[in-house]
């Protein structure tokens, strides 16, 4: 059965998208820890990080950086957090976090958005992203 993260790439599941090439695909997370809060994911569905392949590995954090570099032009914030953790998907996502407080990475505070602030972020990270 595909996991959450493949049906939102096939376009089963709505999102909203950040950015996306032959690999990979970025999209804010709708239970965020703050604003801006991405997930960046491999479109090949892999339970792991360190099952992937070295070359998907790297390509991976590659494409991470480059949305976290639009990320942080977008959304006022003292840096951006990375974190892999995978226990709620089997499917391989790096969480990028807007940080400002430790308090933003712990996973236990979490940000509610409308509609239509989501698509205003996406929208912004989107025109930085390169």
């Amino acid at each position: 059965m595909p996991s959450i993260f493949t049906r939102i790439i096939a376009g089963e599941i709505p999102s909203y998208k950040i950015a996306e090439d032959a690999n990979f695909f970025a999209f804010l997370d709708i239970n965020p820890n703050a604003k801006g809060h991405t997930l960046v994911v491999p479109k090949k569905e892999i339970n792991k990080l360190f099952d992937l392949d070295s070359q998907t590995y790297i390509e991976l954090m590659q494409f991470s950086r480059r949305v976290a570099i639009a990320l942080e032009k977008s959304i006022l914030c003292k840096r951006i957090g990375m974190s892999v953790i995978g226990l709620e998907v089997p499917h391989v996502h790096v969480h990028l976090i807007p940080l400002n407080d430790m308090k933003d990475a712990a996973f236990e505070s979490k940000v509610s958005l409308t509609s239509d602030e989501f698509i205003a972020i996406a929208e912004k990270i989107k025109a930085n992203f390169i």
